[in-house]
């Protein structure tokens, strides 16, 4: 994996965790800044997504991990903020939170894998 993407990743899901924490201690909805965030994110897992694929075969063991983890990760971003968007209260940040949580916690993960190749 790339080290300045994977770190973007995490950097941007921590800083959309946080956000949302505060959303909700502040019993605050969905806005355009936390979607753009959101966004952003999406977009950074989509080229770690491309980039994982492309380098899948330099991994000599767990590819199969490394692959589920790779694929589900863009997913995560797009279900949680469909599910905060209908919600309509303070549970709509703890989603996106719990799902930018998730997002952090995988990449870190890949990162993981991807270190012990050979």
């Amino acid at each position: 994996m790339l080290a300045p993407l994977s770190t973007a990743v995490i950097v941007v899901s921590v800083g959309v965790l946080l956000v949302a924490a505060v959303y909700a201690l502040l019993d605050r909805l969905v806005n355009d800044g936390l979607l753009a965030a959101l966004a952003l994110l999406e977009v950074a897992l989509i080229v770690q997504a491309f980039v994982g694929v492309a380098r899948i075969g330099q991994l000599p063991a767990e590819r199969a991990t490394f692959a589920a983890y790779l694929f589900s990760l863009p997913f995560i971003t797009p279900f949680t903020t469909l599910l905060a968007i209908k919600e309509k209260t303070r549970w709509a940040m703890v989603t996106i939170g719990v799902g930018a949580f998730a997002v952090a916690v995988m990449t870190v993960r890949l990162d993981q894998i991807w270190g012990a190749r050979g």
